[in-house]
């Protein structure tokens, strides 16, 4: 099981386990509408993105939530190439979800913040947690990685689409949680195509 947080490279982007540090831009993020309307965890203020934050960290030691914070560095240098300390900007989250070892299949998910949103971000950072998820669960038997989402979404179809995620079907509503009817996407790993 990988359960070490990791830091994940993809051009300017840099994906990093979150931490207690990112409470105060996390609440500015959560200022956006589109986003709140998407996502269905509520941040309102800094205590409850530390909450958020904490959450984030059990997934990791628990191992069947690996969430990253996406960050953007600020300037032209890629991210491997930046001197430490260079400043960089919160562009998003992505995540594993993990919840049924052996199953074959895993989740992902992701958002993107207002600022970011149009410039590439959301595939560029889903197809770098895609690669490392399919090398780094490889020997538990990982070959298959979904990505949900409402139909009304349509930038999520998109970004899925981008990132190689072939859209397999429509989901029913399941009001509350899920009030509309939902797409799937699936990507294969390589080998197991």
């Amino acid at each position: 099981m990988h359960t070490t947080p990791t830091r994940l490279v993809a051009g300017a982007l840099t994906l990093r386990p979150w931490s207690p540090k990112d409470s105060a831009g996390l609440v500015e993020l959560y200022r956006d509408e589109a986003l709140r309307r998407w996502t269905s965890e509520a941040v309102h203020d800094e205590a409850g993105a530390a909450r958020w934050v904490t959450a984030q960290q059990r997934g990791w030691e628990a191992g069947d939530r690996l969430a990253f914070a996406v960050e953007e560095t600020l300037g032209e240098t890629p991210a491997e190439k930046r001197a430490p300390g260079t400043a960089a900007r919160l562009v998003g989250n992505v995540v594993l979800k993990y919840p049924a070892r052996g199953s074959g299949s895993a989740e992902v998910g992701y958002w993107t913040a207002a600022h970011a949103r149009g410039r590439g971000v959301a595939p560029r950072a889903l197809t770098a947690l895609t690669d490392w998820a399919f090398t780094a669960f490889a020997p538990e038997g990982l070959t298959r990685l979904e990505l949900l989402h409402q139909v009304d979404n349509v930038a999520s179809c998109r970004v899925a689409e981008k990132a190689g995620f072939l859209l397999t079907g429509t989901l029913p509503a399941a009001p509350p949680a899920f009030p509309l009817d939902g797409h799937a996407h699936v990507r294969r790993a390589p080998t197991a195509a």
